[in-house]
């Protein structure tokens, strides 16, 4: 299969699995472009054309990660901002309580957790992002999660059911411990 064949029958999948992992319009053409790149000059590599679905993903996994790693993704990534959306909707919602239990996580469970959860990557990747060993990066989202559970209790009362899964009602927004 050659290049323009892979566009032609794979575009349109590898541009949803981008999008949903960037959420930007302009840098998921940029992954697109150098995803077809090397795709167009590693193809002779690959061995089992059986696989060449997967290895395309694979390839487009790791133009991802090649563009977090960039060193103008860097500083992005190391003052993670998580922006409110701005709204004139005046409801409360989980997301409201979620986004600002996620800011006040101090940045050691912060990153790894944005990166493995939010955006995607596999805790061995972030582990090796991070320059720590993966049992470290595993117990920081580890952490991170049941801090976030912790914060979900703390914030609107919410309570574990006999499964370990949060139970509970948001409150509203000028009742909320977090948002208000």
């Amino acid at each position: 299969m050659t290049t323009q064949e892979i566009w032609t029958v794979y575009n349109n999948d590898i541009r949803k699995f981008i999008i949903s992992k960037i959420h930007d319009e302009n840098i998921t053409e940029d992954i697109i472009q150098g995803t077809f790149i090397k795709i167009h000059t590693k193809l002779h590599t690959l061995k089992d054309t059986d696989k060449l679905k997967s290895w395309i993903f694979t390839v487009a996994r790791n133009t991802i990660i090649d563009y977090f790693k960039s060193t103008k993704h860097v500083n992005s990534i190391d003052n993670l901002e998580l922006k409110d959306e701005e709204t004139t909707d005046t409801s409360h919602t989980e997301s409201d309580c979620l986004r600002g239990i996620i800011k006040k996580l101090p940045k050691k469970y912060r990153t790894p957790l944005f990166l493995a959860d939010i955006k995607g990557m596999k805790q061995q990747e972030v582990a090796n992002y991070l320059n720590q060993n993966l049992a470290t990066t595993k117990s920081q989202i580890q952490r991170a999660r049941k801090m976030i559970t912790e914060g979900f209790m703390n914030c609107c009362d919410f309570i574990l059911d006999e499964n370990g899964k949060l139970v509970g009602e948001i409150k509203d927004k000028e009742d909320c411990k977090i948002c208000k």
